[in-house]
């Protein structure tokens, strides 16, 4: 990053293409100092006032808060806390008209003051060198900074962004017609401008600062070349007036000669710009300990009675300041945020001043009149002449009308800045920059789109893989299980093996059954167990013997028909000479039998 190094030490300047000469009309605000307005009744502090995702609310209605009072934490992103700007009372957080040309409500914080301005607790710095750089951008970062030049980029991430860096520049060129706001504050507030720009350098580690001021603030120039004075690093860069050179490409280009890269940023070509606004902040964030909570608005235009600069609470509505400059207003009289060039028509004035505003433009009707009737295009490439970017505004003019977003991003529709050039030299009055504001604006909500659709797809994708592992996982976990219960199986049959042969035969006379036949071995347990039953049962009916019972029907009906045809007599005579109590058992017995033997006739007849 060495190169033009010594042209720029020497002062050199370069040319940057297109540009015009409009009107300046600076006289109407810049000749009264800054006034500082008491406390507006009411201040209406959205949410997100810088590039970013909004911060979370930290307050509820009904609460008192004090002057500098954390009202929202940082959301995501590197995002910004706002700050109570003064002391009161919360009235109600909801939706409220944007500062935008469409006035979409955004989430905003309406804060009733007390009057009173009380300021919550400060912490300065003493010493800022003692301090390393990430705590000193976390400060920044803390007091809710942003890019005073009308980006509103977080001072913070800016800062904290790797790579080399040659140069640090100071944007006060302020070269929109009417806007003064820089141009006041580097007059009255130059020493503290100089102080934010050494925390700057402390923070970046750059060696050299360039100040750059357009040759039609004079005053502005000698009050910094005062106070850069005896400082070798810092010098004042004096440009000349031409429009856009304030843009930050422009600028870049037109005091080191380096072109920053399409989707580039100055920090590739080892520059680091800041406003001289975002220097004073800088400033009083660190020494003065005070987070932002107000900024220099110019009130200009031919319909208000006391034109000048003031020190606007962020918050405070623009009703309320073009009362403070004694607005005029006439059947369908316009109301600019911003300046002629690159401002917005308000639909209604009842929206706040945010960090990114520096200008209320009430012109009379025939200040600036409104535009004529769009005519067509009769293609003489005055805009291709003017343009800043060196872009062709007649194409990216057709391709916004056919809604030709590959067609826009061919020709480089991001790098236009919007400057109004093109707008300016239209002999049509075409409002070119309205289509290209419409066609970036529909390219950002089908990018946002696309980038949605993509995220759904990928939580599709995510869920279905998620599902089909779970699938696996349970169809793993499954056979498992089912191995694992063919194991337990195994090894209970094999310890019943072993343990079969230790429990010897059964009382049948027969071997032990299989360890898995054990239903049938108990079978058999029962059949003999059964059978003793009944030989004991034979044993009592026939004590001594003789007439041996079967178990079988046909061998008791057999010996029943024998014992029937022995008599009494007969029966006698078995045993001559025997004992008479043994006659009697016998006879008892024979009796028996004969019963028997009758029974089974006749259930052999039946």
């Amino acid at each position: 990053m060495l190169r033009n190094r010594d042209d720029i030490a020497a002062g050199k300047l370069w040319q940057f293409p297109g540009g015009i000469h409009p009107p300046q009309r600076k006289e109407l605000a810049n000749k009264t100092a800054i006034r500082r307005l008491p406390p507006p009744p009411r201040l209406l502090i959205p949410f997100k006032q810088h590039i970013g995702q909004p911060g979370t609310v930290l307050v509820q209605e009904g609460d008192h808060v004090l002057k500098g009072q954390p009202l929202t934490a940082p959301g995501p992103n590197s995002g910004l806390p706002v700050h109570a700007p003064t002391s009161g009372r919360i009235k109600r957080i909801g939706e409220h008209p944007s500062a935008h040309p469409s006035a979409l409500p955004v989430s905003t914080i309406e804060l009733l003051s007390d009057g009173e301005d009380e300021w919550t607790e400060k912490h300065p710095i003493a010493d800022y060198t003692a301090l390393s750089s990430s705590e000193l951008i976390a400060l920044i970062a803390e007091a809710g900074i942003a890019g005073l030049g009308g980006a509103a980029f977080p001072t913070a991430q800016k800062l904290a962004a790797d790579g080399q860096l040659d140069y640090l520049i100071i944007n006060g060129v302020e070269c929109e017609p009417y806007i003064v706001s820089d141009d006041r504050l580097m007059r009255e507030h130059a020493a503290g401008i100089v102080r934010g720009i050494r925390i700057l350098q402390h923070i970046s580690g750059v060696k050299n600062v360039l100040i750059a001021i357009e040759d039609n603030k004079p005053e502005a120039i000698r009050a910094m070349q005062d106070a850069c004075s005896g400082t070798e690093s810092l010098a004042v860069r004096i440009v000349p007036t031409r429009y856009p050179s304030g843009g930050e490409r422009q600028l870049i280009q037109l005091l080191t000669g380096r072109e920053v890269p399409a989707n580039g940023l100055p920090k590739d070509v080892g520059l680091l710009m800041q406003n001289v606004g975002t220097a004073y902040a800088v400033y009083r964030a660190i020494i003065l300990g005070e987070p932002l909570l107000e900024r220099v608005i110019t009130l200009t235009g031919e319909a208000l009675q006391q034109p000048g600069t003031v020190w606007a609470m962020l918050g405070t509505p623009v009703d309320t300041l073009l009362k403070q400059a004694g607005y005029v207003p006439y059947p369908n009289a316009r109301v600019i945020m911003g300046g002629p060039m690159m401002g917005f028509t308000l639909p209604t004035l009842d929206v706040p001043i945010v960090k990114g505003s520096n200008c209320i433009l009430a012109p009379a009707k025939r200040e600036l009149p409104a535009s004529t009737t769009e005519m067509a295009c009769i293609r003489c490439g005055a805009c291709a002449d003017v343009c800043p970017a060196s872009l062709l505004p007649q194409q990216l003019y057709w391709l916004a009308r056919d809604h030709d977003h590959d067609g826009l991003r061919e020709h480089h529709l991001a790098d236009c800045i919007e400057c109004g050039a093109c707008a300016y030299v239209c002999p049509s009055e075409i409002p070119l920059v309205h289509y290209y504001r419409q066609a970036k604006a529909d390219m950002r909500e089908q990018y946002i789109e696309k980038q949605k659709a993509e995220i759904a797809k990928e939580r599709f994708e995510a869920r279905k893989a998620r599902l089909e592992r779970e699938k696996q996982e349970r169809l793993e976990r499954h056979e498992r299980a089912a191995e694992a219960r063919k194991r337990a199986l195994a090894e209970r049959e094999a310890k019943a093996a072993e343990t079969a042969p230790a429990s010897g035969t059964e009382t049948t006379g027969e071997p032990s059954k299989p360890a898995n036949d054990r239903v049938a071995a108990a079978i058999a347990r029962a059949k003999a167990k059964k059978a003793e039953q009944q030989k004991a049962a034979q044993a009592t009916e026939n004590p001594e013997g003789q007439a041996n019972a079967k178990p079988e029907a046909q061998t008791e009906s057999s010996n029943s028909a024998e014992a029937l045809k022995a008599s009494p007599d007969d029966v006698s005579q078995t045993a001559p000479g025997s004992d008479p109590e043994n006659d009697k058992k016998a006879r008892i017995a024979a009796a028996v039998a004969r019963a028997k033997a009758k029974k089974a006739a006749q259930q052999g007849s039946d």
